[in-house]
């Protein structure tokens, strides 16, 4: 049997609930929803760390971002780093990155990215920090020979169509299998003048449409930016159908498997003064969907999966051994049913310069988060933090009430407590303590119009994970 094509469809800063199949009613991904429906959804993934080069860093080597040394923005992977490209080039596959990369390191320029910082990529088209480099409709990445190459059209269609016609070339010419890894900037902000930038006339359609219950309550920039972030989501999905149809059309004998994610979500300045870095589920759920393959009619998956699974999941389908470097873990058994050792909860890391450090636990009912101390100095992990978070997801599950300090959820607390401390002992982290919160009056981290409710102690007969 002829090895699999591996593509990765990868976004930035897409919230889990833009998706029609978690419930969102404006019909952005009518594409994505459809390929969910057959393949296999991730229904409680998380990403490993919100913020951009952490998380990418942990797709290229399925590592959590204190295992990779990218634990905040502008850090290289390390020379050393066993990265995906590196496993499918082994394996005699041709790799090729299109998009966005934000892994070259602090001297890297923001456009060409030099050929030891690629990640062991073959074919390359990308730019550092592709939103520094390139507006919405002037779309400018850089090949392997640093020439920079302007592409036509709006920015997600430009690298859709680079993506259809090295595929194509590819499927005539070269009898390698491929693996592609095509790295969109949306519906990340334009940093350059914050703002979420839709094709042309589309912002238009969402005026007045549904909005996530978080955005509603809380505001931040959501309601200034929604409608351009829904526009820019829409034509992602377009784009993704436009791939899709391609590959089929191909003349090629092979299977492909294809993973569609993204990086973090998007919380629009309400949890803080940024768009993500927080533990919230709005800055930490992610779409995550495997199609072809293997991953046909694995259908919905409850389990606590996480961004860091991806690349174990993508090795084990195209049968390549999964490196033991890697601490994320493929998926595969569960769409087979044979996995009886899956964690309860996934494990995440937040921070990054500037922004206070901390870990968090989610299961498909809980979310506990510890964060460093006031004052403390940001860095990768720590070895004092202060219990910070604590949300019962079932009955509030867009985070309005932090119940942390409340006596009542004391016995959850610990049993969290002593879970966080054994899963950061088993990547290697720093031995540390966890200081207890005591009192509903507890002080949080970036307090953005968090609702305070005293619950009788009685609530404690009703808590079960």
């Amino acid at each position: 049997m002829k090895q699999p094509n591996v593509l990765i469809f990868f976004t930035d800063q897409q919230r889990w609930d833009t998706l029609g199949i978690h419930g969102n009613p404006t019909g952005l991904t009518p594409n994505l929803d459809a390929y969910a429906q057959r393949g296999t959804f991730c229904a409680e993934a998380v990403t490993c760390q919100p913020v951009c080069g952490p998380a990418r860093s942990c797709l290229q080597t399925g590592q959590y971002a204190s295992q990779t040394g990218v634990w905040q923005n502008s850090l290289p992977l390390r020379d050393d780093a066993i990265t995906l490209a590196q496993c499918f080039r082994d394996a005699g596959y041709a790799t090729s990155y299109i998009g966005k990369w934000h892994l070259g390191g602090p001297e890297c320029p923001p456009g060409p990215v030099p050929p030891a910082r690629r990640g062991g990529y073959e074919r390359w088209l990308a730019a550092e920090t592709l939103e520094l480099v390139s507006g919405p409709y002037s779309t400018t990445l850089w090949n392997e020979q640093d020439k920079a190459i302007r592409l036509p059209g709006y920015r997600v269609d430009a690298m859709t169509d680079e993506a259809i016609r090295q595929l194509n070339h590819a499927a005539q010419n070269d009898e390698r299998p491929q693996f592609l890894c095509l790295s969109f900037l949306e519906p990340h902000h334009q940093n350059t003048n914050d703002s979420y930038p839709a094709p042309h006339f589309t912002e238009t359609l969402f005026r007045g449409s549904w909005m996530p219950p978080d955005l509603q309550t809380l505001g931040g920039s959501s309601h200034a930016q929604w409608t351009g972030y829904c526009g820019m989501v829409k034509r992602l999905d377009e784009a993704f159908g436009r791939l899709m149809e391609a590959v089929h059309s191909f003349d090629s004998t092979r299977e492909t498997i294809v993973c569609y994610l993204s990086d973090h979500g998007c919380h629009f300045k309400t949890r803080n003064d940024d768009y993500k870095r927080t533990c919230h589920e709005s800055s930490v759920r992610i779409p995550l969907v495997f199609s072809g393959g293997p991953f046909e009619g694995g259908g919905r998956l409850d389990q606590a999966t996480s961004l860091v699974d991806v690349p174990a999941t993508l090795l084990d389908a195209a049968d390549i051994k999964v490196p033991s470097t890697m601490s994320g873990r493929s998926i595969l058994p569960l769409t087979r049913k044979t996995s009886g050792d899956w964690p309860d909860e996934a494990f995440i890391q937040f921070g990054d310069k500037n922004v206070r450090t901390g870990r968090a636990l989610r299961s498909k009912r809980w979310k506990y988060a510890i964060s460093i101390p006031d004052g403390a100095e940001t860095s990768a992990s720590a070895e004092v933090y202060v219990e910070s978070h604590l949300y019962d997801l079932n009955a509030d599950p867009y985070e309005l009430t932090n119940l942390i300090g409340f006596p009542a959820y004391k016995e959850i607390r610990s049993r969290f407590r002593e879970r966080i401390l054994k899963r950061m002992q088993s990547i290697g982290e720093l031995i540390c303590t966890i200081t207890v919160a005591e009192g509903s009056k507890y002080p949080l981290p970036n307090n953005h119009s968090q609702r305070t409710v005293e619950y009788p102690d009685s609530c404690r007969n009703h808590l079960h994970s």
